[in-house]
């Protein structure tokens, strides 16, 4: 099951509260991303992705993961510092031309950076926002297989956010990505984090970061060459 919006976006601030089925919920996966080809047609898709992996309890992962011009591979994996069973938190991502940012109430865990100076490929398409729960269990819960006697499997999605600039155009697209009181994701605010910010990612990051793709192939994605704490 899942919802998508009628519209698609060039860069904003997508941000959503989401409490996770109360049960036994191994191999089901719940999402919220953006994403370029919502269809599943395939192609050079752009996508930005929060995925909770089912599990039967503490710790609970959340894995986020940044495809651009069909390149991913950049999976991050973290333990939640709290029971996202039990009630609702907010998650939300941050995304202009300088940096994609994503939030787990309030706190940055993680940071990609616009480094297409030198040849890092950045999402730049249009981007329709997704929500869904669904069977991943051939990936998602280390092997254990979906007990569909707990179902049905509830996630339920309120608080919906968007402040967003709508895709119009390739020709216009640029149009989203200047720096206006309306479009204040593109400031300068944003260019970057502030040093509370800076530390609270670091931290989130230290503490809760379990599975990171640049510890892995770093060989392979020149972003982890820059800056692995913010990849």
């Amino acid at each position: 099951a899942g919802f998508e919006s009628n519209v698609g976006y060039a860069s904003g601030f997508f941000q959503i509260k989401i409490k996770l089925p109360n049960k036994d919920f191994s191999g089901v996966v719940v999402a919220f991303y953006l994403t370029s080809d919502p269809d599943g047609k395939g192609g050079n898709h752009d996508e930005l992705d929060l995925e909770f992996l089912g599990s039967n309890g503490p710790p609970f992962t959340l894995q986020t993961n940044v495809f651009a011009n069909d390149e991913g591979g950049r999976e991050q994996r973290f333990h939640l510092w709290f029971d996202p069973t039990s009630d609702f938190h907010t998650y939300g991502i941050v995304w202009n031309q300088h940096q994609v940012v994503f939030y787990v109430d309030k706190t940055p865990i993680r940071v990609f950076k616009n480094n297409t100076k030198i040849g890092v490929s950045y999402p730049s398409q249009q981007l329709v926002i997704q929500g869904s729960i669904w069977n991943g269990e051939t990936w998602a819960s280390g092997g254990r297989k979906i007990d569909w006697s707990q179902a049905p499997f509830v996630a339920s999605f309120v608080g919906f956010g968007v402040t967003g600039c709508q895709f119009q155009s390739s020709a216009s697209k640029d149009q989203c990505y200047i720096s206006s009181p309306k479009l204040w994701w593109n400031g300068d605010k944003y260019l970057g984090l502030d040093p509370a910010q800076r530390k609270a990612l670091q931290d989130a990051r230290t503490k809760y970061l379990y599975d990171d793709y640049c510890s892995k192939h770093a060989d392979i994605h020149q972003e982890c060459q820059i800056n692995k704490n913010t990849s």
